[in-house]
């Protein structure tokens, strides 16, 4: 008899475990879980970078949503082109994504590339940043208007230097801002440097004269004086520096980078769902708005068919400021 309860309580425990079994295949999977794997985030450019900012950034604010990060690949290179050109290979794979931005829709207009950013699947804009005018603490140049002074009077001497592709933020800002005071972009020389881990140096040792880039990447060199801003991109003065916006200089101008996210080709609609559900959970917690003040960057978050129209928009953008992309 007792032998007879054993098998029938067997039985039923079997019944149980398959119907749960059954139950879990056919119920859409979240992103990370007790047992799967977390997810992989690529930074495509050097270390201390942008991209690699953001990436760990996200990696802790989706620590304290309990959502698991496995690694953040750092994988420089043409402007994040190499990164875009390994996710596009990863077809289907939802466990990987590549933060991105401004900067690596430029960098596809000069680098020839074997994919683009159509071939992969857009899920999130998440924030902007403004741009810095900036100089080493010991440079000539003092204020802005001092380097109005000189661009416009010694145009080919003054050295810029940018962490993106002429077509990336720091490049078109450049650009932008000559074209607003005056001066032929072309006239004077543009640096390329694979993100701030690169450009820094560049301009601490008296390589370049002055950089055009984002304000996250040099918060610890301002706040120490290493490192001085003349002016800020954005229609708003950045909290906590202590600089004028060019718009107060008297410049027409406005203008911000941006950062987001991207997935492999080929993820089904209820994964692409489940990855935007993560992201709009993040960017509502309190550890995400702590990381927004303390990098200066606000918040703009953009999902699904509007993220993809303002990737198109921001293409054209680009195509508008330095020409059409190049073809590989």
């Amino acid at each position: 008899m007792n032998r007879r309860r054993r098998i029938s309580a067997l039985a039923a425990l079997l019944v149980v475990l398959c119907t749960a079994i059954a139950c879990s295949a056919a119920m859409p999977s979240m992103v990370t879980g007790v047992g799967e794997p977390g997810l992989r985030l690529i930074a495509p450019s050097v270390a201390g970078g942008g991209y690699d900012l953001t990436a760990r950034s996200l990696a802790r604010g989706w620590a304290a949503e309990d959502v698991v990060v496995d690694d953040v690949l750092v994988l420089p290179g043409s402007g994040g082109v190499v990164g875009l050109n390994r996710l596009a290979l990863e077809q289907g794979n939802d466990r990987l994504l590549l933060v991105m931005g401004l900067g690596l829709v430029g960098a596809l207009s000069t680098t020839p590339s074997d994919h683009s950013i159509t071939d992969v699947t857009p899920i999130a804009r998440l924030v902007t940043e403004p741009e810095v005018v900036l100089v080493p603490a010991a440079s000539p140049l003092r204020t802005f208007a001092d380097l109005l002074d000189r661009w416009r009077s010694d145009t080919s001497g003054l050295q810029f230097a940018g962490g993106s592709a002429e077509g990336g933020p720091d490049g078109l800002f450049r650009t932008q801002l000559a074209r607003a005071v005056g001066v032929d972009p072309r006239a004077s020389e543009y640096r390329v440097y694979d993100g701030g881990g690169e450009l820094l140096p560049a301009l601490l040792t008296g390589q370049v004269d002055v950089a055009t880039t984002g304000v996250s990447e040099y918060l610890d060199q301002i706040a120490s004086g290493t490192v001085r801003v003349l002016a800020v991109s954005s229609a708003e003065r950045i909290d906590g520096i202590d600089a004028p916006t060019v718009r107060e200089q008297g410049v027409d101008l406005d203008f911000d980078n941006w950062r987001g996210i991207l997935a492999p080709p080929g993820l089904p609609p209820d994964r692409v769902d489940a990855l935007t559900a993560q992201v709009e959970s993040l960017v509502e917690s309190p550890v995400w708005q702590e990381i927004l003040l303390r990098n200066g960057w606000r918040d703009a978050l953009l999902t699904g068919d509007d993220f993809a129209s303002f990737l198109d928009e921001q293409a054209d953008l680009v195509r508008t400021t330095i020409g059409p992309p190049t073809t590989g």
